[in-house]
């Protein structure tokens, strides 16, 4: 008798914590129909692959970063400026408008998309992008044969470059 209440108060009680979950959750349906093609990506390229993220500015300029990983593993960071109006172009030193980090010096540049898995892109997805706000427009797309190209929010009565969140333009397996 004790053990069928532990069992049923232990039911419920991941019965209530995974509906609170699944509630705050924006694009919940085609966040789960993206994580499974990313799971059948992962599994199908050996979990070795490379993925670009873009960002563009309303003030002219525009960059990309791609990240290659190799066994799960962030091998190397490639940052590049793909648009740079002159005034910008002038104050940035030559070597920061592109530069490669290998495995030893990631996260050294200040600049590009923070160096991440897309397991770890997944996971942030839905702790922190796609969580329900009331303040924000939430943005769900997946172009990437099924995986994310865009995920974040932008709050509302933001004015420029608000987007918090990432922007994929491709995932190439290796």
């Amino acid at each position: 008798m004790k053990n069928t209440f532990y069992f049923i108060a232990l039911l419920l009680i991941g019965n209530f914590l995974s509906s609170c979950i699944s509630d705050d959750l924006e694009h919940q349906n085609e966040f789960e129909a993206s994580q499974t093609a990313w799971l059948d990506f992962k599994e199908s390229s050996g979990n070795s692959y490379t993925y670009t993220v873009v960002f563009g500015s309303w003030v002219g300029f525009s960059w990309e970063t791609t990240l290659t990983v190799i066994d799960g593993s962030i091998s190397k960071r490639h940052f590049k400026y793909t648009t740079l109006p002159e005034d910008l172009s002038e104050a940035i030193p030559e070597e920061e408008l592109e530069w490669t980090e290998n495995e030893t010096e990631l996260g050294s540049h200040q600049n590009g998309a923070e160096p991440m898995t897309l397991d770890e892109v997944y996971t942030k997805a839905q702790l922190e992008w796609l969580v329900e706000r009331e303040n924000a427009i939430t943005y769900f797309e997946r172009e990437n044969n099924g995986m994310i190209s865009t995920c974040g929010y932008v709050e509302n009565n933001c004015v420029d470059d608000c987007f918090t969140g990432i922007k994929i333009a491709r995932i190439e397996a290796l």
